[in-house]
């Protein structure tokens, strides 16, 4: 691994959830509904969300498995299950309490790092039927993450909090709570909101808070229901754990097609033209992608332009308004130099997934996919374009 004359800011860290993310700041009228954890008859956790089984991600609250492990997972000829590399000794004091975590990431040479959720990302969709319950449920996890981790602790933990569009008054309020209390970024869940673009000029009121706050809008990886959506139709599961999905819904219902349908929506639903100061996010949803969904965009702008147009006709190129506002983490294993020759160097971020198994063990050999790179390109996405969107200094 190169030797960096400066620590780094990294753009994917996550922590694992505690037991009570979901239920220790609750409202009683949604205690019994939020996301709990109970104890099956073998005395291993269950996770139940709204009266039924929540399947979709595997418990990680005492045992996980090592960083940057999913490689030997995936190349072990038995297909062996994944849980079989859980462990009480992977699980480090360092991913569950933050100062734990802040002297981990001295170890490591990082200065800060935005960390989200391992479980919370996935929790959305399953009780997306009543606004008013995710509402209630996201917040409360706000308030863990508060209490656990911070929105800014010590300007080197940056937490990021969820929202739900699914009621855009709830999520205005929500916005407007979490901007109070620090949070310099927030998430929201890729794919359409019960029924609409996450660009309809209906969502304006949130936009209009996020384009004065200039708060960036993370889209992580996460659940976005598209399983139950479309899998359906092709006569896949629609509720799959995510460890047992099928390669097909792999490669055609979670990661690449959510997160290009979205940025697709906020291009051609002229978000950025309503609002210019609009920056998004992208964290562990790869790169691979990215030249096709501008090439794309492009061609097709002109295909649609006697159609409808939801938040008014846009003159420009799509991809070039999309480079603009789109910040991006690669994977490891993605061409991260033609990344960034396509992209230029200011929007792509250094992002290690750590400690997730997908991850890298290490964080800082993120560099090593920059071989040809110059010293300032590497700084600019180590450190310094992170490090812009948080407002910390250069």
């Amino acid at each position: 691994m190169q030797q960096l004359p400066y620590r780094t800011i990294d753009a994917d860290n996550h922590y694992y959830e505690t037991r009570d993310a979901f239920s220790r700041h609750i409202e009683q009228r949604f205690a019994e509904r939020t996301l709990r954890v109970e104890r099956d008859e073998d005395g291993n956790d269950r996770m139940i969300i709204d009266g039924r089984p929540y399947v979709f991600s595997e418990p990680k609250f005492d045992k996980t498995n090592p960083p940057g492990s999913l490689l030997s997972n995936l190349r072990d000829p038995t297909r062996s299950d994944y849980k079989a590399s859980f462990s009480a000794e992977a699980m480090l004091p360092a991913y569950q309490d933050r100062d734990a975590r802040l002297a981990l990431m001295d170890e490591q040479g990082i200065e800060a790092a935005i960390l989200l959720p391992s479980l919370a990302v996935c929790v959305e969709h399953p009780i997306r039927h009543d606004p008013e319950l995710t509402d209630a449920v996201l917040r409360a996890f706000n308030r863990w993450l508060e209490d656990d981790w911070g929105y800014a602790y010590r300007d080197r933990i940056f937490g990021v909090p969820l929202i739900s569009l699914l009621d855009v008054d709830l999520a205005c309020a929500e916005l407007k709570r979490v901007l109070d209390a620090g949070a310099r970024m927030v998430h929201l869940l890729a794919g359409p909101v019960a029924g609409r673009s996450p660009a309809h000029p209906h969502f304006d009121p949130f936009w209009s808070i996020v384009n004065e706050a200039r708060v960036p809008v993370v889209f992580h990886i996460g659940d976005s229901g598209y399983s139950a959506m479309f899998g359906t139709q092709w006569g896949e599961d629609p509720n799959p754990r995510v460890r047992k999905m099928s390669a097909f819904q792999w490669a055609f219902l979670h990661g690449d097609l959510p997160i290009m349908q979205t940025l697709g929506a906020l291009v051609y639903h002229n978000l950025f033209g309503r609002f210019p100061n609009v920056r998004i996010v992208s964290v562990e949803n790869g790169s691979d992608w990215a030249a096709y969904l501008l090439l794309h965009l492009d061609k097709k702008k002109g295909m649609g332009r006697q159609g409808e147009w939801p938040g008014g006709y846009f003159r420009g190129k799509p991809s070039e308004i999309l480079k603009r506002h789109l910040y991006l983490t690669p994977y490891p294993e993605d061409d991260v130099e033609a990344l960034v020759e396509l992209m230029g160097d200011e929007h792509v971020l250094f992002g290690s997934d750590y400690p997730h198994p997908e991850g890298l063990a290490e964080p800082n050999r993120f560099v090593d996919l920059l071989p040809n790179a110059s010293d300032d390109t590497r700084r600019r996405i180590m450190r310094d374009n992170t490090a812009s969107l948080l407002g910390l200094a250069a």
